[in-house]
């Protein structure tokens, strides 16, 4: 009975969800057009940054370094008074400005080490940190081809061989596409199961379930299954179709391991979505706790930043949330191929706090059942 009860339970969720265009087209966006987006909305090279040049030096050096930006990495220069590098950098006009000083040429001819400066609009992050080097480059390259009157190299006494693995070509797409699977997992099961208990709680129909010989459990468990049921699948199609079809991107392990793993942490974070329901009183409150909860399970969790750079304290703390162990487990599998004798840890850890977020939801929903009843 328990059993029959709590599939027939999860299917009217399923129906309900069906009925509800808002849910509908935010699981598709998230698991469709925002991966996507995830992968390329960030140029991997820089691209048409706007460069400003003041050349006091007027010499063929200082025209020969002016000559060297042009597109598609920089704009073309536009030539400027060293008045004007202040307010264009201040208005946005321009990320780069480079200052070449009077008689730049001569000092170098004359082996001073004369010194140019560059000016960085470093609100511009990804451009400011790519740029940089770029502009470094295509400065000492030019005064050296000049100096020497000839472009070449002087071959280093040790040779480098770098071999980059699991991501060969490093693509940044590669990586901003999976983390973007990761983290809307954890945001949509969330998501749908506070706000599936705030909607019933907002319709009545929650006073219906209490006349019905079902429990507290039954219900909980029919929710859980059921928006983790869609999630589930959401993201199978995202990993197949989205990942491996549009962006061609070479997932390396066992899809169906990391599916599974997928899984348990939805478990977790569905009974934590319906722990935030029965807290919030509307789906304004549910938004608010939502953002409380949802931004550190994403900045704090390894995806974004590597938790070795975090203080000892935030990631001893971050052991408790299941997001973690679940970053661990999906970049193990899909960057680097790992198999189940790898990341059983993650999977056992995720399974343990999973279990511990279902019994304190159950315990609160039962806690909200009983004083509504």
């Amino acid at each position: 009975m328990q059993a029959a009860n709590i599939l027939r339970l999860g299917v009217k969720e399923l129906r309900s969800l069906w009925r509800d265009p808002t849910m509908m087209v935010l699981i598709v966006y998230a698991f469709s057009l925002a991966i996507y987006m995830g992968a390329t909305a960030f140029p991997e090279t820089l691209q048409n940054a706007p460069i400003a040049i003041v050349d006091e030096d007027r010499s063929p050096l200082s025209t020969r370094m002016t000559a060297a930006f042009y597109p598609p990495h920089f704009t073309s220069p536009s030539l400027i008074e060293r008045g004007a590098m202040d307010p264009g950098l201040d208005a946005g006009r321009f990320t780069f400005a480079v200052n070449i000083p009077p008689n730049f040429q001569r000092d170098l001819l004359a082996g001073r080490r004369p010194a140019i400066q560059l000016n960085i609009d470093a609100t511009r992050m990804s451009q400011a940190f790519a740029g940089n080097a770029y502009i470094q480059e295509i400065l000492q390259a030019e005064a050296a081809e000049f100096l020497q009157h000839y472009r070449g190299s002087t071959q280093p006494p040790v040779t480098l061989a770098v071999r980059a693995r699991y991501n060969q070509t490093l693509a940044e797409g590669w990586f901003g596409a999976v983390m973007e699977v990761i983290n809307n997992v954890t945001m949509l099961s969330i998501v749908l199961t506070g706000a599936a208990l705030i909607r019933e709680r907002e319709h009545g129909t929650i006073e219906h379930l209490l006349v019905m010989p079902v429990t507290p459990f039954e219900i909980m468990a029919s929710k859980v299954w059921a928006m983790g049921l869609v999630v589930l699948i959401a993201c199978a199609f995202a990993i197949m179709i989205v990942l491996k079809g549009v962006l061609a991107i070479g997932i390396q392990g066992s899809v169906p391991l990391f599916l599974a793993g997928a899984g348990l942490q939805i478990f977790a974070t569905t009974s934590l979505g319906i722990f935030l329901g029965t807290i919030a009183r509307s789906m304004q409150q549910f938004g608010l706790l939502l953002m409380m909860v949802l931004l550190p399970l994403e900045l704090l969790s390894g995806g974004m930043t590597p938790r070795e750079s975090m203080p000892e304290t935030v990631r001893i703390f971050m052991e408790a949330a299941p997001t973690t162990h679940f970053v661990k487990l999906a970049q193990s599998i899909l960057f680097r191929g790992a198999g189940f004798d790898v990341v059983w840890p993650q999977f056992l850890a995720i399974a343990a706090i999973g279990g511990a977020f279902f019994l304190i939801a159950l315990a609160r929903f039962r806690k909200t059942i009983g004083t509504m009843a």
